[in-house]
């Protein structure tokens, strides 16, 4: 539960591995043949639980990302963040905060946080065709004055209503083979 206080602990004991793939995902990639090659890449140490340089690079670089989390149930939600290069911000090798401001009022990411800390931020370059996944354990701030000025963007005139903070517990880079080579359009005049 995020109100634990204690966002991240219960999966510093797992590996990267373990916590991308659970007990029936790593059978099914023995079944079908990928888990001897997966399994190597661990132990190589391919699946990382902290935040590279390049890694970091890539995520400042950002202008969108998707946030996912579930409810204690399991029922996912996927939801677009988006706001200037640089609106994710790295606070240390393991964290990610990012300003959430007033929207549609609906509030399921934050509900779900409060009942289930796992979340998941999906990062596309769609112009490089890169893209970071990030798995990880989420909490919401709404009282922290200090945190709300490293996360503000001054630019932008929106009231902060709350952060949340992503804890990384591993991170890997996907596949780029089928994504599509798309690039920002030129901005209107």
């Amino acid at each position: 539960m995020s109100g634990s206080g204690e966002v991240g602990s219960a999966a510093n004991a797992a590996t990267p591995d373990e916590v991308m793939f659970s007990a029936t995902v790593r059978a099914e990639q023995a079944r079908r043949g990928s888990r001897d090659s997966i399994a190597r890449q661990a132990a190589a140490d391919r699946f990382a639980h902290t935040l590279s340089a390049d890694v970091i690079a890539f995520i400042t670089e950002r202008d969108s990302a998707y946030f996912a989390t579930a409810s204690v149930d399991g029922q996912p939600y996927v939801q677009h963040r988006g706001g200037p290069a640089g609106f994710l911000r790295v606070l240390d090798a393991r964290t990610v905060a990012f300003a959430d401001y007033a929207g549609n009022q609906q509030y399921i990411s934050i509900g779900n946080l409060a009942e289930n800390e796992r979340a998941f931020l999906f990062l596309m370059d769609y112009a490089a065709a890169r893209r970071l996944k990030l798995w990880g354990r989420a909490r919401v701030e709404d009282r922290d004055p200090e945190l709300f000025a490293r996360i503000a963007d001054p630019g932008y005139g929106a009231c902060i209503e709350r952060a949340i903070i992503f804890t990384v517990c591993a991170s890997d880079w996907n596949c780029s083979q089928h994504i599509p080579k798309l690039v920002p359009a030129a901005a209107p005049r």
